[in-house]
């Protein structure tokens, strides 16, 4: 059923706010004048914030559509065949037929406003996936029932629980023939613990799933029993409180416990990760879909019942970081977390935030970060897929953007008055940008054109990442792997007419120090008048690599051998040598730099004289410190079909790789856990499917630096251009 998105408004409700009356494609915003939507702002407890995550092909986007449809939001489903899904409504979504960015979509239930946040599964674009943690109060992590737990899945459930955030699983696709529910529901329990237990079960035609939580349904079901299942979550989750487990096991059954005293327990042990549910369903039957429904709207936590966010603030005496709580009231001031940033054609630059305190207005004044001076917001919309509606306000733990404010940024935080100018949320677990590809703009007259349309796609995408090597004398562009950077160079041609040159990039070392030396350097210049002076004698030494800045630079001069104010001279002539290498190029860290003593002359010494003999003195002393070029070496997890277990791991082994784990997984699938060195997998992807046939996947992510082997390190040092002149 292939729609036409640009009139599908017609068919949608941008729910809690009256439909727009729509003749034609008029789904975006314009400089023309638009009425203002009220948001008959909702009480904070009503909100149901839920990030779809896992597996590409398990089934999210259509999942997403299907709850759309059954809540009556859309009339009709679309199909990710058609392109005409509304997550994936993108030309290039359509075309490769994967979700490439994540969607905020909303509908109501049960008198609930359900922000739900459908995300990618390619695991090239898990970065996009995870920055929508700090938005939600549940992460539900989709399972193909057929393939059962995979790397994103594992991914996924290990990260949100590193985030303290509520889980749910969600096992799609009930309804394949292939399928084993119960053997999976065992993998699943393995995988993630005991405390991952069915909240419903299928029937036994999987057509439809039996409730066994608080809305007992009836029916047989295909494993377990009813009475069972539901025996074994309220064992599960009395048991994190002393009173109402006495009270259980003294009658022998939960007759004697109110509904709202279990609510609360279910909710506390998913809080505490006491509990995951196990939800079943077929998001192309339906089955199951009106128990899950339920589920989101009765017995999820809401804004007021989640954990809190990880927020901090630097004390203002000693910049010491402190914990900072939001409180989710709506007359506190504001607080918001911009967690996306996208470009739209009619609407400009949009900030997608979470209000975790406050009520932001529009045309009200924000403040975004450290900035000092404030911001209008001309622009405070509701987003359903790739529409925009504005409204009046928006309340805590809702979801919704801003527009046309070009300052917004990925991870801000959005607040009003300068005392909350330091909060900001603690760091995700993002994914370090790893796979290069060196690029060369096709057309030279097109630099300025490259420059504005890369500073948007950067703004975008938080693994994303552009670099100048002065080494290789190449601009790298970096992302998590093949397809992330293939999807970005045809972004490029397609939507702003640039075309690149594109070649594997040459390996981005890093080089270090494994012993101490000491070194000094004179640098003397007369030509006439005044002339520059000045000498740095100082030692370096390694530092633990754990080391938080892998830098630290210390004046441990007496007696007034060089004056004070030269020291950050000398310090800027360090840091360039650390950007720029000492041996052979690269940027260099993990070195503690101690300036012991030195000489200065009344009027000849200058910064520029302490800038140079402090670079000249580092280079010097890191030569004798016994240098090293580190590379970083990637943790990679490699799923591909049973028989073709050896041949991966033979292959690896030729990469310098180190098998650490095998797995076996349903489907006669298995995974291969490996580390290796990064400069050796620029063209795994092609040999994966050349091994594979197509049906192998990766994931590959950052896990530490070792140092090269001594010949590679020998030809690297060797070939090396020198320093330039100072």
């Amino acid at each position: 059923m292939d729609v036409d998105l640009g009139k599908r408004v017609s068919h949608i409700q941008i729910c809690g706010l009256p439909a727009r009356s729509v003749d034609g494609p008029t789904t975006r915003l314009s400089s023309e004048r638009r009425p203002i939507v009220s948001n008959n702002a909702r009480p904070t407890e009503d909100f149901r914030n839920i990030a779809l995550v896992g597996q590409t092909g398990s089934g999210k986007t259509l999942l997403a559509e299907r709850l759309l449809f059954s809540t009556g939001t859309i009339s009709r489903m679309g199909s990710i065949e058609g392109g005409s899904t509304f997550s994936d409504w993108s030309d290039e979504e359509r075309h490769h037929q994967h979700s490439l960015r994540t969607t905020m979509l909303h509908f109501e239930h049960e008198g609930h406003m359900v922000n739900l946040i459908d995300t990618p599964g390619l695991a090239d674009f898990a970065g996009h996936a995870i920055s929508v943690f700090p938005a939600v109060e549940t992460v539900a992590v989709v399972i193909d029932a057929h393939s059962g737990v995979e790397p994103m899945t594992r991914r996924m459930m290990k990260i949100a629980k590193q985030r303290n955030l509520p889980r749910m699983i969600i096992v799609n696709k009930i309804d394949d023939p292939t399928c084993d529910l119960e053997m999976l529901t065992e993998q699943i329990r393995g995988s993630f613990g005991a405390e991952c237990l069915p909240i419903n079960l299928p029937t036994k035609d999987k057509s439809d799933t039996v409730s066994v939580f608080d809305d007992e349904g009836e029916g047989q079901t295909l494993f377990s029993s009813e009475e069972d299942a539901h025996q074994a979550i309220i064992e599960q989750i009395v048991e994190i409180q002393d009173d109402l487990m006495d009270k259980y096991l003294e009658d022998g059954d939960e007759s004697n416990i109110t509904k709202q005293q279990l609510h609360d327990v279910f909710e506390q042990a998913l809080r505490e990760g006491h509990l995951v549910p196990i939800c079943y369903c077929s998001a192309k039957s339906g089955a199951g879909i009106d128990s899950m429904l339920h589920i989101f709207a009765s017995l999820l936590p809401n804004p007021l019942e989640g954990n809190p966010r990880p927020f901090l603030k630097r004390a203002d005496d000693d910049g010491e970081e402190i914990s900072f709580a939001a409180d989710e009231q709506a007359d506190s001031s504001v607080i918001a977390h911009i967690f996306k940033v996208t470009t739209d054609p009619f609407v400009g630059k949009l900030g997608v935030f979470r209000v975790h305190q406050g009520t932001i207005k529009s045309k009200s004044k924000i403040l975004i970060g450290d900035q000092k001076k404030p911001l209008r917001i001309g622009h405070l919309l509701k987003r359903q897929g790739k529409e925009s509606v504005e409204v009046d306000s928006l309340g805590p733990g809702d979801i919704g953007a801003i527009g046309k404010i070009d300052e917004v940024h990925f991870d801000a935080v959005l607040h009003e008055g300068h005392d909350l100018d330091s909060v900001y949320l603690k760091a995700l677990p993002l994914p370090k940008p790893m796979y290069g590809l060196a690029i060369e703009l096709k057309n030279h007259a097109d630099e300025t054109k490259f420059s504005t349309a890369l500073h948007k796609i950067l703004a975008e995408d938080p693994c994303l990442k552009l670099e100048r090597i002065k080494a290789t004398k190449q601009t790298v562009l970096r992302g998590l792997g093949e397809l992330h950077l293939r999807i970005i160079i045809e972004r490029l041609k397609d939507q702003y007419g640039l075309e690149l040159l594109t070649e594997v990039p040459k390996v981005a070392y890093r080089e270090s120090i494994t012993g101490m030396a000491e070194a000094s350097y004179r640098h003397k210049k007369q030509s006439g008048g005044s002339g520059q002076f000045g000498e740095v004698h100082l030692r370096v030494s390694p530092l633990p690599t754990d080391h938080e800045d892998g830098f630290e630079f210390v004046n441990a001069t007496v007696g007034g051998s060089i004056p004070r104010q030269f020291m950050p001279a000398i310090e800027k002539g360090i840091r360039l040598a650390l950007e720029h290498g000492a041996v052979a190029g690269y940027p260099m860290s993990g070195v503690k730099i101690e300036v012991f003593d030195g000489k200065f002359h009344a009027v000849d010494s200058k910064e520029i004289a302490f800038i140079t003999a402090g670079k000249k003195a580092f280079i010097e002393a890191v030569t004798k410190a016994k240098p090293v070029l580190l590379e970083p070496i990637v943790h990679l997890e490699v799923t591909v079909p049973s028989d073709k277990m050896g041949d991966i791991a033979g292959d690896l082994s030729t990469k310098r790789g180190r098998v650490q784990d095998t797995q076996m997984l349903p489907g006669g699938m298995c995974t291969v856990v490996a580390q290796a060195p990064l400069s050796e997998l620029q063209n795994f992807s092609t040999e994966l499917k050349s091994i594979t046939g197509g049906a192998g996947s990766y994931t590959m992510d950052f896990s530490h630096e070792e140092n090269t082997p001594a010949h590679i390190q020998q030809e690297v040092i060797a070939a090396f251009a020198g320093h330039d002149d100072e």
